[in-house]
């Protein structure tokens, strides 16, 4: 037991509210340096110890001690006698009966005054009646009062609140128990039930510091007991758990001391701007990103623990002692496991000295979809086998058999593998995923731990196969249902990201990983390689799909040559779409779903069609054209208004777009009068999951900076852009737009708003050197060097340029301007985001229609990289 920690410094003998301001400075100062030296426990008891001392004395001061029928209590934390850097204070003040209007006064000199020293207080005046009422209608306020602790004041009143207090009239064990449970349940939904977002509450997630006292909060109301520790002689954890728990605490009670002290106030989340200070300040060194990740890592691996000690506990709670004389019907699984209502239990407790015995437990969970959970005696047993382990559980044979039968299991990915995962026996048989568990990946990209986020594509992969899913994605659905081996779909998602923070590149190392795996697990020649091949190249049609063209048939031939086969270009598709979708929920829509779709769709038709036979450029045009006549024709123009309109304008044009968007831009191009005015068009549906603008006016200087700022202005992303100018002058540049949240722009007012600033913009009335707007807070976290790479265009007469930078406002208006000043040609664009960081490719060419030479690529990469470098200043 850790020896208690006190403030050397007595209280100012009288009071003045300079001389108390001066006391709580010495005192922040003496806790901050006693951080390093003391456990963090002895520090949260010192303060509230340093805190009792205070709210005495001023009690004293305004003689509120003289008042026989007041008590001053601590409720909530603060009641137990836990108070970190900058918690808040909750307090009740108790009286036995109405208030005097002296009395009133005196709480309200009280309450200001600490008001006045700063400190963060809760407070509530009630009577014994009052405290009863509010604590029956609010669970909240009812678990405060569990946890009250005398200050100073009446105390046979104090006490008879504790015995009212500890009554079933006020609340059974068992609607106590419900009601806390319920609270949990929505506590969790609002962090969509995971503990690894990028910045954790370390108080409310799950995992948190809730759920390790809202153990003790259900036990402590049923037993009438104070402490956690007391909670051991009744059986309701084990002193092992218990120790568990209080380490699990004692980590996360560093991590929020320390984030109060960097913060300087209350704060629970620990957000970007602290999360390398509060590493610092924990230990784990002064390297940045490096140091963050190894703290973040502990931080999940232990609210990990606590949520699987949170649901066992509460289980056992109910099950075990609320509810220890219901009959539960059971049903005989084999030997081994029994059914008990709907959870499985093991039938001896020596059960998993047969290690294959923890693999045959989710089998059966993937075998009987009647099976909800694992019974709390038997996850018990499963954490005590766990640490006994020696070795992995791949080394059995027993076990690598009855592994793969779940992998192969039509509901393996189902609850088993969830289960397996929450519960480490995942981690306990493959020992490259014990290195991912907790693994932070520290961008705002991924949203997920590697784990979590490797499980969410497993899942996403298993819905692919529900009947109530096909809707969502039909093609995967489809694809999926006519794979002989769909497990080697999951085998390739269980490694895409395995070797993830070791260093060197993850998809090769994960490839070599998966190799070792299939002759350990005997997997043929075939199988081995094209799992292999899918862990290498996962992110090779995503890559393709964001950042080329994929209209021109050089790049799908390109991309076909590196797949070579329609069984491999369907196992990567439906991995492609899972892992995009585990990635960030935020991240998905309609738009790359359709980039990935027609890419799928035009590589399988060039391999249906013999790669050495793909369809020449000129074929395209005429087949597009062909098509588009027909229905101009029916708009009541004539043949020769239509060859005359093409016959200006360029002919990758008609490769680029398809038919039905060769029409609409024709027939109002046709149309429009005035060709002096900018003509703007807004798709009124979504076009391949997008908003298409297409704008046809006449070429002027920075006119894609203008267009780009104008989108900017109305807070749209641009995910692509194919730019043209004409033979005669005039562009044809068209963007492919969604709304924040990935939405299509469906509104026809804010379709018009759009319409209207790139009129204005054209028209060249805003100013483009507007002030630059400030970076979110999120993003000053980041740094993304600019980086200027070129690469060869698919003709000698373009230039393909790719641009890396931190994604700050105004970012592509400002390329455009660079591109407009070195006297650069944009041909088409692809806009990508990934978390902090734009990827964004253009071709180019120069002032003379031809590739730029080596001097005018070094110029435009000068002149690029100071831009983007004084975009991230400031």
């Amino acid at each position: 037991m850790s020896q208690a920690v006190t403030f050397s410094k007595t209280l100012p003998d009288s009071y003045s509210l300079e001389g108390y301001k001066k006391h709580f400075a010495d005192f922040h100062e003496w806790l901050i340096k006693s951080f390093s030296q003391h456990p963090v426990n002895t520090l949260v008891k010192a303060r509230a110890h340093f805190i009792d001392d205070v709210l005495v004395q001023l009690w004293h001061k305004f003689e509120l001690h003289k008042n026989k029928d007041l008590c001053l209590i601590a409720v909530g934390g603060y009641g137990r006698g836990e108070l970190h850097p900058c918690s808040d204070i909750d307090l009740l003040i108790l009286a036995d009966g109405r208030l005097s209007a002296a009395q009133q006064d005196a709480i309200g000199q009280f309450i200001t005054t600490l008001w006045d020293l700063r400190l963060e207080v809760g407070h509530s005046v009630r009577t014994l009646k009052e405290s009863m009422k509010l604590g029956k209608d609010d669970i909240t306020i009812a678990t405060n009062l569990l946890e009250m602790r005398l200050l100073t004041g009446n105390k046979p009143l104090y006490e008879q609140l504790q015995n009212d207090v500890s009554k079933d009239s006020f609340w059974t064990s068992q609607a106590f128990f419900q009601a806390k449970r319920h609270e949990q349940q929505q506590r969790h939904a609002q962090y969509h039930g995971t503990a690894y977002n990028l910045e954790p509450n370390l108080k409310a997630n799950p995992g948190g510091l809730r759920d390790i006292q809202t153990i003790g909060w259900v036990a402590k109301r049923h037993f009438q007991t104070r402490t956690m520790r007391e909670l051991v002689a009744y059986q309701y954890l084990t002193e092992d758990e218990y120790q568990e728990l209080m380490e699990c605490e004692a980590y996360l009670w560093q991590m929020r001391f320390a984030l109060h002290i960097e913060a300087g106030r209350n704060e629970n989340r620990i957000l970007f701007d602290y999360q390398p200070a509060v590493a610092e300040r924990l230990g784990f060194g002064a390297d940045g990103k490096a140091s963050v990740e190894r703290m973040m890592k502990r931080f999940f691996r232990t609210v990990q623990r606590v949520s699987e000690l949170n649901e066992m506990l509460l289980q056992h709670f109910d099950g075990s002692i609320l509810n220890h004389k219901t009959k539960i019907k059971t049903l005989l699984l084999d030997d081994y496991f029994e059914l008990q209502g709907h959870l499985i239990v093991a039938r001896d407790n020596a059960i998993f000295a047969r290690r294959d015995n923890l693999l045959r437990l989710f089998w059966h969970i993937a075998n009987n979809s009647n099976i909800a959970g694992i019974h709390s005696s038997t996850m018990r047993l499963i954490r005590q086998v766990r640490r006994r382990l020696m070795g992995d559980l791949q080394d059995y044979e027993a076990c690598r058999q009855l592994f793969l039968a779940i992998i192969r299991h039509p509901r393996g990915m189902d609850k088993a593998i969830t289960l397996m995962h929450r519960y480490g026996v995942l981690a306990a048989y493959l020992p490259q995923w014990r290195n991912i568990v907790g693994q932070m990946q520290f961008d705002l990209f991924h949203a997920y731990t590697v784990d979590e986020h490797t499980h969410r594509l497993l899942k996403n992969l298993y819905k692919y196969t529900l009947s109530e899913h096909e809707s969502e994605f039909p093609l995967c659905s489809d694809i999926v249902k006519k794979m002989e081996k769909p497990e080697l779909l999951y085998l390739a998602g269980i490694f895409h990201d395995i070797a993830k923070g070791r260093g060197g590149d993850h998809s090769e190392l994960g490839a070599m990983d998966v190799r070792e795996f299939a002759k350990l697990h005997k997997l043929g020649e075939f199988d081995s390689k094209l799992i292999a091949w899918l862990v290498e190249h996962h992110l090779l049609m995503s890559v393709t799909a964001q950042r080329r063209d994929i209209h021109d048939p050089a790049v799908i031939a390109e991309f076909a040559e590196k797949v070579r086969d329609e069984t491999r270009l369907n196992y990567l598709y439906c991995l492609t779409l899972a892992d995009i979708r585990a990635t960030n929920d935020n991240l998905w829509n309609d738009w790359k779903g359709s980039l990935l779709r027609e890419l799928f769709l035009a590589t399988q038709k060039a391999f249906r069609r013999g790669l050495e036979k793909p369809m020449d450029l000129r074929d395209l045009i005429r087949e597009n054209q062909a098509e588009a006549m027909p229905m101009l024709l029916k708009q009541t123009f004539s043949e020769n208004e239509i060859l005359h309109l093409w016959s200006r304008i360029k002919a990758d044009y008609f490769a680029r777009y398809s038919a039905k968007q060769i029409a609409w831009h024709g027939e109002h191009i046709l149309r429009h009068k005035n060709p002096d005015e900018p003509l703007v068009l807004i798709s009124k549906t979504p076009i391949r999951g997008g908003t298409q603008v297409f704008i046809y006016t006449k070429d002027q200087p920075k006119l894609f900076a203008r267009l780009v700022a104008a989108l900017d202005s109305k807070k749209v992303n641009i995910f692509d852009a194919q730019i043209m100018t004409n033979k005669d002058g005039y562009a044809m540049d068209t963007f492919v737009i969604l709304e924040q949240n990935g939405d299509p722009v469906n509104s026809p007012s804010r379709q018009q708003s759009i319409k209207r600033a790139l009129e204005l913009f054209i028209a060249g009335k805003p100013d483009l050197s507007r002030q630059k707007t400030k970076l979110s807070r999120q993003m000053r976290q980041f740094s993304v060097p600019p980086k200027v790479v070129f690469l060869p265009g698919n003709t000698s007469k373009r230039t393909m340029i790719e641009l890396a930078a931190l994604d700050t406002p105004g970012l592509l208006a400002n390329i455009g301007e660079v591109f407009q000043r070195c006297d650069v040609n944009i041909h088409a664009a692809k806009i990508t985001t990934i978390g902090e960081r734009a990827e964004d490719f253009f071709m180019i060419s120069n002032s003379d229609d031809q590739a730029l030479s080596s001097e005018q690529q070094s110029a435009l990469r000068r002149a690029l990289i100071e831009q983007l470098s004084q975009q991230t200043e400031g």
